[in-house]
């Protein structure tokens, strides 16, 4: 059994998770912005790969 770490998510979960449309998500997918894989047609985001992006974006954020 994979680990949570190694879930796989699908377009609609990463856009809740980063608070975007799924179709914001599939276009970073596609401009290499958000690490992901095809799995058939459909775009495939590793759980780890979202959180360690995530946890760029908070440290880009300044702090006022």
């Amino acid at each position: 059994m994979l680990e949570r770490e190694e879930e796989l998510l699908n377009s609609r979960d990463v856009a809740v998770i980063l608070d975007l449309s799924p179709d914001t998500v599939n276009e970073f997918a596609r401009k290499n912005i958000l690490p992901a894989f095809k799995k058939g047609k459909q775009w495939r985001f590793r759980k780890k790969d979202i959180s360690s992006y995530t946890m760029k974006l908070t440290r880009k954020i300044p702090v006022a």
